[in-house]
């Protein structure tokens, strides 16, 4: 007696198996790009200062918020910290790209920031030196990056943008703006280049915004509406706390409709310390 054969499956079987081993690739795939993209997002945040500094008469805050795509981790940053000469030293940028490559690169901009600043306290110095290394490294990719230089004792403050979004600014006395000094290149676009520095003296209280374009621009947001919703939200709340004005100013980025990430930095300045 003959064995019985089985019947050999049908084609809705065979749909049914070719189905469900797409589902699974797919859900490998997921899983497989979700492990990367919470990495990334990790490296990222491991990437910025853990602990803002504290010197007299300044208070410092900040607040960052992920790209909203998940597949697009970006590259922005901010610091803080105290200069070889005492003075406290701050900068904000925004890499080039949305992946890994893009946060690798901001923290070798951010290393070489400080590292160079361990040397010099010029802002300009700080930026030309960090952008010929840059280049000199052969990366191919460009960040754009705003740097001050804040002298407590002396009051003086320095300023100098490599295409970077301009900061804004309040005072006690009811002035405000958006500073658009003159800049130069984002850093790793022309080698030598000179950056261009604004001095002032701080003569009040009054606090210092900075931030990146994730902040204030978007596809169908113009960058000029965005900088002057934060210029009406600084001036009305420059004397609030700065960890307090710092998440106001970032809730402008919902109204960007943007899938960028976004930074922000603020400095409050409690004035000239009184007669002793």
């Amino acid at each position: 007696m003959r064995g019985h054969r089985a019947d050999p499956p049908d084609d809705g079987q065979q749909l049914l198996i070719t189905l469900g081993r797409l589902v699974d690739q797919a859900l490998a795939q997921i899983k497989l790009q979700q492990a990367r993209v919470e990495l990334a997002v990790a490296l990222q945040r491991h990437m910025l200062p853990p602990a803002l500094p504290v010197l007299p008469g300044l208070r410092i805050a900040a607040r960052y918020a992920p790209s909203r795509d998940g597949l697009d981790v970006g590259g922005d940053w901010y610091d803080a910290f105290v200069m070889m000469d005492g003075s406290l030293g701050l900068a904000i940028g925004d890499v080039q790209g949305h992946d890994v490559e893009a946060i690798a690169f901001m923290g070798q901009v951010r290393t070489s920031l400080r590292a160079i600043a361990e040397t010099t306290s010029d802002p300009r110095e700080v930026l030309g030196r960090a952008n010929n290394l840059l280049i000199s490294m052969g990366c191919g990719l460009f960040a754009t990056c705003c740097f001050l230089r804040f002298d407590p004792v002396g009051r003086d403050l320095t300023v100098s943008r490599a295409g970077h979004v301009p900061m804004i600014w309040a005072t006690e006395s009811g002035r405000s703006g958006i500073t658009l000094d003159r800049g130069g290149p984002p850093l790793g676009v022309l080698q030598g280049e000179l950056y261009p520095v604004t001095r002032r003296r701080l003569t009040e209280p009054g606090v210092l915004v900075l931030l990146t374009d994730g902040v204030v621009e978007g596809p169908t947001y113009p960058m000029e509406s965005g900088l002057a919703e934060v210029a009406r939200l600084v001036k009305v709340g420059f004397d609030a706390d700065p960890d307090v004005l710092a998440a106001s100013v970032i809730k402008v980025a919902d109204q960007t409709g943007h899938s960028d990430d976004a930074a922000v930095l603020v400095v409050r300045y409690d004035g000239p310390p009184g007669p002793g």
